[in-house]
């Protein structure tokens, strides 16, 4: 659905506006809620409507009796926030969200199948100097797993 690296900045109200194949993808669909959360390796995670719902039914049937369980549904959940795009394809990034992926200026956008992450382009750099090296050592890892056909 979402595929793709893009460098985007915020601009002086702290809005980011939405890459163009983005959009194409979401009018196609008829996506008109998103949700943005705290993702993992310091991003901002976001959702459209329908995936949201469906990772909100699998992570609160975890049984929340498990302190790691509570600890993770707390993070993502209360860190979450429901939003439409504006007439010019953008969204508001919460201050919080901002802060927890040490967003500054400049943002690069991924496309990661059924969600977009938001990263601080700094951040981004790093994550992916340090995991390029792994890719295909993880291809083959997963692969061994049946996730990925090694035909």
């Amino acid at each position: 659905m979402f595929y793709g690296e893009y460098l985007h900045i915020l601009d002086n109200k702290k809005r980011l506006i939405i890459p163009s194949r983005f959009r194409d993808v979401i009018k196609d669909k008829g996506i008109e809620k998103f949700y943005i959360t705290r993702g993992l390796e310091e991003c901002i995670f976001m959702f459209p409507d329908s995936v949201w719902k469906t990772q909100e039914k699998k992570f609160s049937e975890m049984a929340f009796t498990r302190k790691n369980v509570r600890s993770f549904q707390r993070q993502f959940f209360g860190g979450a926030v429901d939003m439409t795009l504006d007439k010019q394809w953008r969204i508001l990034i919460p201050d919080y969200l901002r802060e927890y992926a040490k967003i500054n200026k400049k943002v690069k956008m991924v496309g990661v199948s059924d969600r977009i992450e938001i990263w601080d382009v700094v951040k981004w750099e790093e994550f992916y100097a340090n995991s390029k090296k792994d890719y295909a050592d993880i291809a083959e890892l997963l692969g061994e797993e049946g996730s990925i056909d090694n035909r």
